[in-house]
């Protein structure tokens, strides 16, 4: 992280008083009992480099960091973008993996390849994801409506797992809206069938990222899990944020999304806080853009030397690691266009790089909250909590009919 990284020497001596237990996730202890939420097209490896080199840099252990959300019919099948995404780095530990699928047989079998083929440490299964493509299919945060399927899916990648050692949980929403919750009773039943934590984001479905996370949800749900920790995410944007959540609810940790976009140094602040410090990372735009330019670094290795590709992924970037900053709407459109290093490190060195550290302009909200939208679901979902014979039909040939592995 360089010089960012560098800032949290001029705070105070952190002070060695943690705020809560280390996570214990099955086998695995978690020192700082903060999680990198997986997130599609943001936490692959070079992203969740960034996170960890931040998190390590206060001297304390680092957290949990999931990579992006990765299709069990894809994984079974082989398909190349699915075996990267659950490919790490050599100095990744615990490595996590979150698997999305319909089909108990199919989640199983996916589940199943990253655990014989020591692919992972960790797998967590997701239940939270509010985007049509996914609920549309009854999957993602549609899919606890069906208690049957949901136990299904959760034994069947229990099991699976449970040969080689590595701890299976599930991250979820409330439900689908306020009229259809699930999350106290998913949360039972998944305790029950032996998962190792549950993680819960505080918004429905049908809120999408809008609106503010209900909290109290999270307390609800602390009171209803007892034997396995219980995870809180939602408007986590600050380290004083993420100890405000515990405080109020009770989580055994919490969960981070996007308040790290473009601020992987969140994860310092959140390292020190959680161990009784209040060092803080307020980069000025210097160091914002050898974060910046590294990241670039780091998104070509992962695309194995492709720097146009790497680069272009990178574009997504731009704008959440220079909110705030005094940077003008010229270089911000050439800088969301850039297409190799060189460009890159050209268009950084343009700025004004004694620009210092814009206060709360730089945190919060990243990019759009959106409005609340009704969830896409099958035709027929709410009908009923069981699952017709005809749709279950449907899933199984859709998940079953695969080639390879």
């Amino acid at each position: 992280m360089g010089r960012v990284t560098s800032l949290l020497d001029r705070a105070d001596t952190p002070a060695p008083a943690p705020v809560l237990p280390p996570l214990r996730i099955g086998p695995i202890t978690v020192a700082t009992p903060v999680v990198l939420a997986p997130m599609a097209g943001v936490t692959n490896r070079a992203f969740r480099t960034l996170c960890r080199e931040a998190g390590r840099s206060t001297g304390f252990d680092p957290g949990l960091y999931v990579a992006e959300m990765v299709t069990s019919r894809a994984l079974v099948e082989r398909n190349e973008a699915a075996l990267r995404i659950v490919t790490f780095g050599g100095d990744e530990s615990p490595r996590s993996a979150q698997v999305y699928g319909v089909d108990p047989a199919t989640v199983a079998a996916a589940v199943r390849i990253i655990a014989a083929e020591d692919r992972a440490d960790h797998v967590d299964l997701n239940f939270g994801c509010p985007v049509p493509k996914v609920t549309r299919k009854g999957g993602g945060a549609a899919l606890p409506w069906k208690r049957r399927l949901f136990t299904d899916i959760v034994r069947a990648a229990v099991d699976a797992a449970e040969p080689y050692g590595v701890p299976v949980t599930i991250k979820m929403r409330k439900g689908i809206d306020d009229d259809h919750l699930t999350y106290l009773e998913a949360g039972r039943i998944a305790e029950g069938l032996g998962v190792a934590a549950v993680a819960l984001h505080a918004r429905t479905a049908a809120q999408h990222y809008s609106g503010v996370a209900d909290w109290e949800s999270i307390a609800r749900l602390k009171e209803a899990v007892r034997t396995v920790p219980v995870l809180g995410n939602g408007d986590i944007w600050s380290a004083e944020d993420a100890l405000d959540m515990v405080r109020r609810t009770g989580a055994d940790g919490v969960v981070v999304g996007r308040g790290c976009q473009g601020r992987p140094w969140l994860f310092a602040d959140l390292a020190a806080a959680f161990n009784g410090s209040d060092a803080r990372v307020r980069p000025g735009l210097r160091e914002v853009a050898d974060v910046l330019y590294r990241h670039g670094e780091l998104m070509i290795d992962y695309y194995d030397g492709d720097e146009h590709r790497g680069v272009r992924d990178l574009r997504k970037h731009m704008a959440w690691y220079l909110k705030g900053y005094a940077v003008g709407g010229e270089t911000r459109h050439a800088l969301a266009r850039v297409s190799s290093l060189v460009e890159l490190r050209e268009l950084l060195d343009g700025l004004d790089l004694t620009i210092g550290y814009p206060g709360s302009d730089a945190e919060g909200q990243r990019g759009r909250a959106g409005s609340p939208k009704t969830p896409h679901l099958p035709y027929g979902w709410l009908d009923s909590r069981d699952l017709d014979t005809e749709f279950e039909a449907k899933l199984r040939e859709a998940e079953l009919s695969v080639s390879g592995g």
